[in-house]
């Protein structure tokens, strides 16, 4: 290699290196300030600076006696010290053919000395020196005495650069750090696979729990415990990362297999749940995740392992290995969450459609359940049955209920002014049930639209009601007494079928279309529809059953005196205009089927 090649090589390794510790254009500091000031009394010279040698510049760190942050690093006497690692020594610029007409010479100085601040790895960053505008000689002990002042510094150096790459409750490298350390891995061996691992003591919410019982000191313990136990269990070989308050991770060993790794991580979790006296790690779950350093950015590495633990967490052994198409899924439904907010303030992304509520003894129309719909603008439609779940648990709960009741209340009037008194069936989340003043802001709709209380029917599913029965009651009450209608959803999938019932405030039962799809297989089925239907009526409820698609189940449902009906077999939610257009086919049909059985 010519030396020009090499020197060009050795100058990018050190200005990585350099770049790599992030002091460059940083704040001023007091802890490199106070070294600075120490060096200029040393040497009783009025100037001293930590100057660190970039591609074209000199910057100061510390600077004592110098108004400017930086000078240019062509014949900079600290870009000599840098690229040499060593000790220089100017006892007089105006004699030194170097730098006689440098910019410091030029300047006035005289006297500079410099001494080197040298990595562990062997480059050198820049120099702590002193400057005077007189020549003077120097002492070998004012030597030694400015090499301790660099090692001060680079001692400092180390120090900010290790908080944020060590933790301080484990001593183990950090999350940075296991990043860096990929990336490094990506350099050094592009293509080879590597298997990487994350150890998650517990979920948030049990680590709260403990804290609360024991005190947050115990949690340190328990992750100090921890991390002694996996160093243990690694051995000094393998490199063990703290990447989060209770997680833990590091890479296998190059070489070993999938399948047979994952099988000793699943074994020896068994044993260490087993030996566990605290508790915490019967909760732990291990993720693993194999990857190219080539193909996979550090970060993604990360994230993999973080979607590998939570799919752990429903896993028998409680290990599981990173799947594409899983984390594919959280992703999407990440994606429709951080959407949702703008797709409310959007004014083409939602809409409702309606499907209707049948009257069986008339078949005539009497209702209509609003159902929310999202057109994405990326990811086209997208189902209900896929962004609501996700949407309900989301801060976005309470506003996509209040959204949704705006619209539907006012299309509610619309139909009344136009002559067809619908009920507008809304479904409402538990989250709206705890909200604070739910009620009032119902009311306040109603009002703002002129539209009478009876023609609004909320819809709670019983599990919505049973996560806070005192609080749900409260709220229901207050909706009941101002003249609101009330249905129970999904009637029979949630905690109790019929014990609750008599204490509610409700008006309607709606059976879940899982029982009404099955009234074809046998008398079985049939039996605990009728007696769905029965008991219901025997408290006072009016019955709905969801999920009608053929003639023979809405025969049955008339059988079994079922009061109203909606499904596909009467008309799939539809688009308002469509509605109305239904709407007005649905009273001819039911109009002339009367005249023709009055006829008979």
């Amino acid at each position: 290699m010519s030396e020009p090649l090499r020197y060009e090589r050795l100058e990018e390794a050190r200005l990585g290196a350099l770049q790599e510790l992030n002091l460059l254009d940083t704040p001023p500091s007091e802890s490199f300030d106070r070294i600075t000031r120490m060096a200029s009394q040393i040497f009783n010279l009025p100037i001293s600076a930590v100057s660190l040698t970039d591609r074209d510049r000199q910057w100061f760190k510390s600077r004592v006696g110098v108004d400017h942050r930086s000078i240019p690093r062509d014949k900079a006497p600290c870009a000599q010290v840098a690229e040499s690692a060593d000790v220089l020594v100017i006892s007089d610029f105006a004699q030194d053919a170097c730098y006689a007409d440098s910019l410091l010479g030029r300047s006035g100085i005289r006297f500079y000395a410099g001494a080197p601040l040298i990595t562990r790895e062997g480059y050198g960053l820049g120099a702590l020196c002193v400057l005077g505008t007189e020549p003077r000689a120097v002492a070998a002990s004012e030597v030694a005495a400015l090499r301790d002042l660099a090692a001060m510094v680079m001692a400092q150096i180390e120090l900010q650069h290790a908080f944020g790459r060590v933790d301080p409750l484990s001593g183990l490298p950090s999350r940075n750090q296991f990043l860096d350390d990929l990336a490094d891995l990506a350099a050094e061996h592009p293509d080879e696979a590597r298997i990487a691992v994350l150890v998650d003591l517990a979920r948030p919410e049990q680590v709260g729990a403990y804290a609360r019982v024991m005190g947050p000191g115990r949690i340190d313990d328990m992750v100090r415990e921890a991390a002694r136990e996996l160093r243990r269990l690694l051995g000094p070989e393998r490199k063990l990362y703290h990447t989060a308050a209770t997680q833990f991770a590091f890479l296998a060993a190059p070489g070993v297999t999938q399948d047979n790794y994952v099988r000793l991580l699943a074994e020896g979790h068994r044993q260490a749940r087993q030996r566990s006296m605290t508790g915490m790690l019967l909760t732990s779950a291990i993720g693993v995740s194999v990857f190219k350093p080539c193909a996979t950015a550090p970060q993604d590495v990360l994230r993999a392992l973080y979607s590998a633990v939570q799919d752990a967490r429903s896993s028998p052994d409680l290990v599981s290995v990173y799947s594409s198409s899983a984390d594919e899924a959280y992703q999407r439904r990440y994606r429709l969450l951080q959407d949702f907010g703008p797709a409310l303030r959007a004014d083409n992304q939602l809409r409702l459609v309606f499907q209707p509520r049948i009257d069986l003894p008339t078949g005539r129309c009497i209702g209509a359940e609003a159902l929310l719909r999202w057109n994405h603008p990326d990811l086209g439609p997208v189902s209900p049955g896929e962004f609501v779940p996700v949407i309900e648990h989301s801060p976005h709960a309470q506003t996509m209920t209040a959204f949704v009741l705006d619209l539907a209340i006012a299309q509610a009037r619309r139909w009344q002014e136009a002559e067809h008194r619908l009920v507008m069936s809304v479904n409402v989340s538990a989250a709206n049930l705890h909200e604070p003043g739910f009620g009032s802001s119902v009311e306040s709709a109603l009002r703002r639209h002129g539209l009478a209380p009876e023609r609004l029917e909320l819809e709670v599913t019983e599990s919505a009601v049973m996560q806070d029965a005192d609080q749900a009651r409260r709220q229901l009450d207050a909706l009941a007494a101002a003249g609101i209608r009330l249905a129970i959803d999904d009637f029979g999938t949630g905690y109790s079928s019929l014990a609750y019932l008599q204490d509610m405030p409700a008006h309607i039962v709606k059976i879940d279309q899982s029982f009404v799809r099955k009234l074809g297989d046998g008398e079985r089925e049939k039996s605990l529809v009728r007696s769905m239907i029965s008991l219901s009526h025997d408290l006072g409820y009016r019955v709905v059953a969801e999920g009608v698609e053929n003639v023979e189940t809405a025969d049955r449902l008339v059988a079994m005196s079922c009061d109203e009906v909606q499904g596909y077999f009467y008309a799939r939610p539809l688009e308002v205009d469509q509605f109305e257009v239904w709407l007005q086919e649905h009273k001819q049909s039911a109009e002339r089927e009367a005249k023709i059985n009055a006829e008979l």
